[in-house]
């Protein structure tokens, strides 16, 4: 048995290949980078908060979990590390907020099972109107606030572009770690000047 072999037993046997892994790690990368963009904060108005911070990284973590679903053992391994990636961040960022041992295991399950209600919400949604969409977003996305109807519609918008963009990446490339989301939604100005933060 090779020593890269027995790695990725090992590695299996804690939870995922070590490439599937990495993978996971550079995706979460990614996708945390994209859902602290500015611009959703300071041009569509996200509460800039634990909770809004909290539903963008579940928007986020929805587009690549829904372009892996339908891909069989390899997106679902895939899909599964991410999660197990996420859950382990946001229970490290309890920690950091004061949380005890107590404290953290019942944040965590309210933040999966609130996870698992958005990612069926925008599912649904995408599968119906425009309507449908900005109604999902607005009881997720801006739960803790009360959107302006031009951001509802920038960030519906995103949201469905994200999808097309997703659907539309080779699965290979997600499986190494690599994953493209559209750019943040920007706000149109006087004299049709667009500004993206």
């Amino acid at each position: 048995m090779t020593s890269r072999t027995l790695g990725d037993l090992v590695a299996r046997l804690l939870g995922g290949t070590s490439d599937t892994r990495k993978a996971a790690d550079k995706l979460f990368l990614r996708l945390v980078g994209q859902a602290r963009q500015p611009a959703f904060f300071r041009n569509m108005a996200v509460p800039d908060s634990i909770d809004g911070r909290f539903e963008l990284l579940v928007l986020h973590l929805f587009l690549v979990f829904q372009r892996l679903k339908p891909e069989g053992a390899r997106g679902g391994d895939l899909a599964q590390s991410l999660y197990d990636v996420a859950m382990q961040d946001l229970e490290a960022s309890l920690r950091q907020l004061g949380a005890g041992d107590a404290g953290v295991g019942k944040r965590i399950r309210v933040m999966t099972e609130a996870m698992q209600g958005r990612i069926l919400a925008y599912e649904r949604a995408l599968g119906g109107s425009q309507l449908d969409v900005e109604a999902a977003l607005r009881r997720n996305l801006f739960g803790t606030s009360e959107p302006e109807i031009d951001a509802l519609r920038r960030m519906a918008a995103y949201l469905r572009a994200g999808k097309e963009l997703a659907d539309s990446q080779p699965l290979d490339r997600i499986l190494r770690g690599d994953f493209q989301f559209p750019p943040p939604p920007v706000v149109e100005h006087a004299a049709g000047v667009t500004f993206d933060d």
